[in-house]
């Protein structure tokens, strides 16, 4: 390959692209395989994009028609066109910050380049209230299901199971035999960032499972679908979807939640958080990288802040507290010694 060409494809943008997605995400950072597809779908919709406004061929697009001020016009159109939330569009935005960082560390004559993506700001984002399920509410949805079909006791072990575990749709699709160990009554949950946990399972989980697994191999998925496939993450997603409307009709209470695999795992959360369960302790059972996540639990809970304000209230009769020498049952125990 000649000098030029060599220079033309150092500049290309496909380039970089390729080697960002198999060398950088998979090859150096081992990345989940969501994850890869996250910085993957971006790129998909940034380089027809780019090339569009700049009336090129994405083949001939270089990473200097890649400037900051088109990667704005991006992240505009994300939000404007395309309607995605403030959190959406910051989570593209990391994909352009990675790539340019990987291309300015690769390549000295992209520094100020990649200096011109990575100063484009992050935009500040309201943080959500958490949705759970009360107690009740998770009651309902767990009695949704219909036990006396196959189809119906397999919901119930599942839903059963997301409540248990916290376990993201995700992990549960991805479950397989050997990683319950019913003997002792516990399950290995592979997450994200293939970060291994395990979780404890009480012993009416155990027993929902056990038809499920009967007779198979330790290698199969715990969960099949109606067609004896692998259930997916949407799959989940749409079984519990499904058992919400069902229960909304005894339940008026769940008319104004989103009931979805991860309200099951924020419910988990905070009734774990009622039951006394230290925050460490929850932040390992959900698989948590960082306690500030787990924290929010604490923060959006209402009945512990009731109890909290409980605690502080001015109305209340001020408790005397009595004197030890005044403990009539103490000082006779005292003067026994």
């Amino acid at each position: 390959m000649s000098g030029g060409n060599r220079m033309r494809d150092a500049t290309l943008l496909g380039t970089w692209v390729r080697r960002f997605l198999l060398e950088h995400l998979v090859g150096e950072r081992n990345l989940a395989r969501n994850t890869q597809c996250s910085y993957r779908d971006t790129l998909t919709l940034l380089i027809p994009f780019v090339a569009g406004k700049l009336h090129k061929t994405v083949d001939r697009l270089t990473t200097f028609d890649l400037s900051a001020d088109l990667a704005r016009l991006f992240l505009a159109h994300l939000e404007e066109s395309r309607q995605c939330s403030i959190a959406t569009r910051n989570q593209r935005l990391a994909t352009l910050h990675a790539l340019a960082r990987f291309v300015g560390e690769h390549s000295p004559e992209h520094i100020v380049w990649c200096g011109q993506i990575r100063a484009i700001p992050f935009k500040k984002t309201t943080r959500i209230i958490i949705p759970y399920l009360d107690r009740p509410e998770m009651d309902a949805l767990l009695s949704a299901p219909d036990r006396q079909t196959s189809q119906g006791r397999r919901d119930y072990a599942l839903l059963l199971f997301l409540y248990n575990s916290g376990a993201r749709a995700d992990e549960a699709a991805q479950l397989i035999i050997r990683d319950l160990h019913s003997a002792v009554l516990f399950v290995r949950i592979l997450g994200k960032g293939s970060e291994e946990r395990q979780c404890p399972l009480w012993r009416a989980t155990v027993e929902a499972l056990a038809p499920l697994i009967a007779n198979r191999s330790p290698v199969d998925r715990v969960f099949l679908n109606r067609c004896g496939h692998p259930m997916t993450r949407f799959g989940i997603h749409a079984m519990v979807e499904r058992y919400a409307c069902k229960t909304r009709v005894k339940t008026p209470s769940l008319a104004s939640k989103r009931v979805s695999p991860h309200t099951i795992r924020h419910s988990t959360a905070s009734h774990l958080l009622r039951a006394g369960v230290d925050i460490n302790t929850i932040r390992a059972w959900l698989g948590h990288v960082s306690l500030e996540t787990t924290n929010i639990y604490a923060e959006t809970d209402l009945e512990m802040k009731a109890r909290a304000l409980a605690m502080c209230d001015v109305t209340a009769e001020p408790k005397t507290k009595k004197r030890w020498r005044e403990d009539p049952q103490l000082m006779t125990f005292l003067r026994s010694l």
